[in-house]
This record gives structure tokens, sequence and C-alpha cells, in this order.
């Protein structure tokens, strides 16, 4: 069912083989997120891949805001691992989009809207959301909303 699980499985044992510590531990780290999600709420389950991609994204952020807490407090060294960790786990997610794309899907979903003013907000983003899953970070999405609702 989860093709991009069996996929992490097989470049975990891999990089295992090869004995590339920095892919093995991150496999490894992304693994355990995916079955901590499958055993989370009443019932346990096997997660789709798109389920197992929203997983793979929220550990891509969490590498990124802590190469930034780190970098921030002068810990280089940690800091690169982290991004070396978020750079494998970048190759398992959709390619991101550009800030042209992002903005086009964006004033798109205003024209649609008819929306003026950040009252509006709310009713962008809904129709945004869902075009970007995965492909653009909801900060991202979001400022971007701010800045062609307010110019």
């Amino acid at each position: 069912m989860a093709d991009l699980k069996d996929r992490l499985r097989g470049d975990l044992t891999a990089a295992m083989k090869a004995r590339d510590d920095v892919r093995t531990r991150t496999l490894r780290m992304a693994l355990t997120s995916v079955s901590k999600e499958e055993v989370a709420g009443s019932v346990a389950r096997e997660l789709s891949d798109d389920e197992v991609m929203k997983v793979l994204t929220k550990e891509a952020k969490r590498r990124r805001e802590a190469a930034e807490a780190f970098a921030a407090a002068g810990r280089e060294e940690q800091a690169a691992a982290e991004r070396q960790e978020g750079v494998i786990l970048a190759g398992y997610l959709p390619a991101q989009l550009s800030d042209e794309e992002l903005a086009a899907l964006v004033a798109a979903a205003v024209q649609e809207t008819e929306a003026t003013g950040m009252a509006a907000m709310g009713q962008v983003m809904k129709i945004v959301t869902p075009q970007v899953a995965g492909r653009a970070d909801g900060a991202r999405v979001a400022a971007e909303v701010r800045r062609t609702l307010a110019g």
C-alpha cells in the first residue's frame, strides 16, 4: 500500500550496507516517525503515500527549524548536520514551488474569491493550501497571500 514507505526501507538497507551514517540516521528517524504516526490514535493502521509524505514534510520542517536554531546559537556543526538531514528528506518530497509559481496560484485564488483586504485571507488560504500541499511551506504561502492582499 505505501510504496514510499517501502522505498524508505530499501534505501535504509542500502545506506546501512554503504555505511552512510548520515543517510542511515535520517532514514531511521523518518521511518520511526512514520511508525509513530501509524500507531497514533485508537487503532493502528497503515499510512498511505500521501500520509507518509505529510510525515516527511513535517520532519523536513523540523530539520530546517533546528538548523536555524543551532546556527543562531553559534553551533554550526549541529546546524550543518541538520541541514544534511533536511537535504536527504527533501529527496523524498515533491519539488518545491518557485516564488513565481506560488504567486500565480495565490493571484488566481484571490481573483476566484474576489478577495479584497486582509479579512479575506482565510478564504484565499482555503483555496491555495490544498493546491500547494507538500510543495510549499505554510508560512511561505501565508506570507504570499498577505503580500498579495495588502498590495
